[in-house]
């Protein structure tokens, strides 16, 4: 059987980032992938890269990522010969309260800076600038996969990862529906899926004294679904700032296209669309900003972010030597991708990781067990 030093399990922009850092310490990478790399969350998600949006545990990761950002893309544009979308006008925020981010100090910054915006249409909310950047994930994921090709790193998609295979109590590879893949270590970065590897081992292989024994540890995460939609401004910029407010965000493209979102549902792996929801989402949206009744709708779909019992990812070794786990990003997958691959990386290779990931251990959810993680089926606006 051939054999890899790492096996990856998931190819959205988590898998992808870290498969390039490890295969950059010279590690030979096999990324598994359930269905086409890059088209789950990765694809569907928004692209803002908001550190201080993020819960306080969380703050000194994202604000390091963050800010290894120009430089995470360059590079992935340079290996992919793809280019990326990086946007760093800013942000207009609409909230409820003063904001603790510090204004530009205009004395009507939302339409100093953003003539298309109704002001009644914020709902009378409190705007203020933020100097934060944006992405277009999609862009992102296309040149991550080409770029991790283009440095030999082995891909096996279209069969999802069923369990962790070990042997003396080491991680030794993984098992799918249809083969089994052998490695010395084991990364599960399946978002919104990680929980399920393992989830059930029924079956002739699993009782079967001819494989391996199979890792039960419980990887609580749950998918959170999110409905957007894409509309073709009629001026291309019409919009140049991110805009957020508490009913609804607005994420401009520098092609002319507006990202439209967002939801947050708890309704399993349910990804439809349903009509009414992103007809909310867009009235929202012609509500601030009345000249997108000219807008032409391009497309409206629903991703699954996966979330976890603290809302805050999971990175580390598992209490199986040579397993670990870097998922349950939550809505900032994105944005915590550069820095995840360091932290990861530094991991697996033995190094001190230079940030505290204490927070972050798998095992704080070790007295969890899996009834106790199905979520209820409701859901709720953005």
């Amino acid at each position: 059987m051939k054999h890899w030093d790492v096996i990856v399990i998931g190819a959205g922009i988590i898998g992808l980032s870290l498969a390039i850092d490890l295969n950059k310490r010279g590690l030979k990478v096999l990324v598994v992938e359930k269905s086409e790399p890059g088209r789950e969350a990765s694809w569907a998600a928004g692209g803002m890269l908001a550190p201080l949006e993020v819960p306080q545990a969380l703050r000194e990761l994202a604000s390091a990522s963050a800010k290894m950002y120009p430089e995470f893309v360059h590079e992935m544009e340079d290996e992919s010969r793809l280019k990326i979308d990086l946007r760093d006008q800013g942000a207009l925020i609409f909230s409820r309260e003063p904001s603790a981010r510090e204004s530009v100090g205009l004395p009507d910054p939302a339409r100093s800076l953003e003539p298309a915006i109704n002001g009644p249409g914020a709902d009378g909310l409190s705007p203020c600038f933020w100097p934060e950047r944006s992405v277009d994930p999609r862009h992102l994921t296309a040149a991550a996969i080409a770029a991790a090709k283009h440095r030999g790193i082995d891909f096996s998609s279209g069969d999802q990862v069923a369990a962790i295979e070990t042997a003396d109590g080491k991680a030794t590879g993984v098992r799918t529906a249809k083969t089994r893949f052998a490695a010395t270590l084991v990364v599960n970065c399946a978002g919104a899926w990680a929980g399920k590897i393992g989830e059930s081992q029924s079956g002739a292989w699993a009782s079967s004294s001819a494989f391996p024994t199979l890792v039960e540890q419980v990887i609580p995460t749950r998918p959170v679904k999110g409905q957007m939609l894409y509309v073709a401004m009629a001026e291309k910029d019409l919009l140049r700032h991110v805009i957020r407010t508490p009913k609804v965000y607005l994420v401009p493209r520098s092609d002319g296209r507006l990202l439209i979102g967002t939801t947050h549902e708890e309704a399993g792996f349910d990804k439809r669309t349903v009509p009414e929801t992103i007809q909310k989402l867009y009235q929202a949206a012609l509500k601030l900003v009345p000249k997108l009744a000219e807008a032409r709708i391009l497309e409206a779909w629903a991703g699954l972010r996966p979330g976890t019992p603290d809302n805050l990812p999971i990175l580390g070794p598992t209490a199986t030597p040579g397993y670990f786990v870097a998922t349950g990003h939550f809505r900032d997958g994105i944005l915590l991708a550069p820095v995840t691959a360091l932290v990861m990386g530094q991991l697996i290779a033995g190094e001190r990781p230079g940030f505290d990931l204490h927070p972050f251990e798998p095992g704080r959810f070790s007295d969890l067990d899996r009834s106790s993680i199905t979520p209820q089926r409701r859901s709720s606006p953005s």
